[in-house]
């Protein structure tokens, strides 16, 4: 139920978390921001990208997270996100329903209901947070822009679709962007 929801109204991260909320939602500046539900093109580059971290990762520290896992880049910030793909290495910031600090890596997967959110807000948000490196996959382009945390700023990298992308927080890991954008080569 999305019953006694007002545009306009301020939430408090707790009012957002005792909402009965029906469909994915996140919370920004105490503004609430419906999600649409993804498109089948959107889940195949999240279950590619998905699963080559996940095979990477097992049986390492860090743990592979996907939305809905809520991460709330500061406790005292009325702001919660629910990224596609994110992966935490210290533990300490997990809780039971997401996590409280910035994730070693993010990635997000544009649609036309949040592109200007992924591209805007949570960019700068992400930046100040201390989120070490953010994705932003383009399904419908078939690229990747990486950005990588360097003395407080992002450094952008572009890759395309047949390129093997390393993931700077992961060392030794690769990510083979033709997996993931298989459909533009068939």
């Amino acid at each position: 139920m999305n019953e006694g929801l007002s545009q306009g109204q301020y939430y408090s991260y707790e009012d957002w978390v005792g909402l009965d909320i029906e469909g994915l939602s996140e919370l920004i500046d105490g503004q609430i921001f419906m999600m649409a539900d993804p498109t089948s093109r959107h889940q195949e580059v999240q279950m590619a990208l998905t699963g080559q971290l996940w095979t990477f990762l097992r049986n390492k520290p860090c743990q592979l997270y996907t939305a809905p896992f809520g991460v709330r880049l500061s406790p005292f910030k009325d702001t919660a996100y629910e990224p596609d793909i994110l992966v935490l290495c210290d533990p300490s910031k997990r809780r039971t329903r997401g996590c409280v600090g910035a994730p070693d890596m993010i990635i997000e997967i544009l649609s036309p209901s949040t592109a200007k959110r992924d591209k805007l807000i949570k960019y700068n948000d992400y930046m100040q947070a201390g989120v070490k490196e953010y994705w932003i996959v383009d399904p419908e382009h078939y690229y990747m822009d990486a950005y990588r945390l360097i003395d407080g700023q992002y450094i952008q990298h572009t890759y395309y679709g047949n390129d093997i992308a390393p993931v700077q927080v992961l060392q030794g890991c690769e990510i083979d962007l033709s997996l993931v954008f298989r459909n533009a080569f068939e």
